[in-house]
């Protein structure tokens, strides 16, 4: 069952009615569902479809390509020795095909493309060339290497430059939608497990398919990330290798990011992580940016200079602060850190990571969702705001983030904290505009509590609003 993609689904269907050939790339990070999306919308039948294999020279490619164009039909025909000529074996067999739009499905479009192998000239070729000539030809390519569908097929500047017709980055899944696959699952969780899930698992739809009906979340945590075959005790490894073909510098600057919460600086980073100030470190930032592993952010008042960069993962945020840690192989690690201090911190920085992963829901709870508005960070004198609104409309939330088992207890102590923060920043930033302190707690707060300078109270069913 296919939970939420409404909208990318419509695209991809509106193509296959469409009266001319389109091509369409279908991007995002590693395990967001892209192959299941294309599959499922179009009923796993295709034409022609093909996935590239990792790490395999040019021979192995192209053997494999025959072979998915046998699978489709196509009678024996010699090896193709060149990009080329595989291409010219799919239009000879997208020719022999009755009348009707020909859905052409390339998964793992970047693996195909191999040092000196000409592929994405052939591809050029093979859309240029041939498919735009005719109107019923549906080309869906996709890749979990993001960063080299855009700059070599989005970005592309020379023959395939905008040529495609439609993009679809495929985000990880909301907490709507993943509450959505629970109930889809029958996996019995409450919005207050289902929260718990996502602040290690993330959006993420491979990762919850391994979540088992019948355990509590807790369990399942124990037996995926903490048992020697346990499904994502490893993935960690795969994850950056499988994406970016020399990740070395990639590992080295998320291990770094994963030392500090709120992020560096560039400047900080280079420092830290100990790599040279070059185009191949510029080029690794902006390739997990665009994957989005890392956000780069900027803090009202500061300059360019000093945007920081922030690890947001939520799987490898995880995987730092327990899975590595777990240097015994307790297979119960989970539930036994589950009420310790340890994870109580960890809980309360992964809560502010899933505000920030659900900014459009927080402003729409907020009732500005159609007010332009823009989201920062602040440090300064001591004082630290993880989330500021800035509104085209006069006002700046500013955003306090509560993570607590039971109801949060807002006491008078509290409450003058966040006026000072509030203070600190006007004097500092000399900000004009009015500022709204907004409290996002993941339980509310409890009877008692002194709520009087608080502007906005949320909880997470704010976070769980489609």
């Amino acid at each position: 069952m296919l939970i939420g993609r409404k909208k990318e689904q419509a695209t991809l269907l509106d193509a296959l009615t469409s009266e001319q050939s389109e091509f369409i790339a279908v991007y995002g990070r590693r395990r967001v569902g892209k192959t299941y999306l294309i599959r499922e919308t179009f009923n796993y039948n295709f034409a022609f479809q093909h996935t590239g294999i990792l790490d395999a020279p040019i021979k192995e490619q192209l053997s494999e390509f025959r072979q998915s164009l046998y699978n489709a039909g196509m009678k024996r025909k010699p090896m193709p020795k060149t990009w080329n000529d595989a291409f010219h074996l799919l239009e000879n067999h997208l020719d022999s095909l009755p009348e009707g739009k020909k859905v052409v499905f390339i998964d793992e479009l970047p693996w195909m493309d191999t040092v000196r192998s000409n592929f994405i000239r052939s591809l050029d070729h093979f859309w240029n060339g041939w498919a735009t000539t005719r109107k019923d030809i549906l080309l869906v390519v996709c890749g979990s290497a993001t960063s080299w569908i855009i700059d070599n097929i989005i970005m592309n500047y020379g023959g395939l430059h905008n040529r495609l017709t439609q993009k679809i980055h495929l985000n990880p899944f909301t907490l709507y939608e993943c509450e959505e696959y629970c109930a889809s699952h029958n996996l019995g969780y409450n919005r207050k497990l289902i929260l718990e899930a996502y602040m290690a698992l993330g959006g993420i739809p491979y990762y919850w398919s391994f979540m088992k009906k019948g355990l509590s979340v807790a369990q399942n945590f124990d037996r995926m990330f903490f048992t020697p075959d346990g499904e994502l005790t490893q993935e960690y490894d795969a994850l950056y290798a499988s994406l970016f073909r020399n990740p070395n510098v990639h590992i080295s600057i998320i291990r770094t990011l994963a030392t500090k919460k709120i992020g560096m600086t560039r400047r900080e980073l280079i420092e830290k992580s100990k790599q040279a100030d070059n185009d191949k470190f510029s080029k690794a930032l902006k390739e997990l940016e665009q994957c989005g592993f890392i956000r780069f952010y900027s803090s009202i008042g500061k300059k360019v200079k000093d945007a920081m960069f922030q690890l947001m993962d939520n799987y490898t945020l995880f995987y730092f602060q327990f899975i590595k840690q777990n240097k015994n192989g307790d297979r119960t690690f989970w539930s036994t850190m589950y009420n310790s201090s340890i994870h109580n911190t960890w809980a309360g920085l992964a809560f502010e990571r899933v505000c920030l992963q659900h900014l459009q829901q927080i402003k729409s709870a907020l009732g500005f969702g159609g007010v332009v508005s823009t989201a920062h960070s602040w440090i300064g004198e001591g004082a630290q705001i993880d989330l500021l609104i800035d509104r085209n409309d006069g006002i700046i939330n500013l955003c306090e983030m509560k993570y607590s088992k039971g109801k949060y207890y807002l006491d008078i102590n509290e409450i003058q904290k966040m006026q000072n923060r509030v203070e600190t920043f006007i004097r500092v930033t000399g900000a004009s505009k009015a500022i709204h302190l907004t409290l996002i707690t993941s339980n509310g707060v409890s009877e008692g509590s002194d709520t009087s300078a608080i502007h906005n109270i949320l909880t997470i069913d704010s976070l769980f609003s489609l």
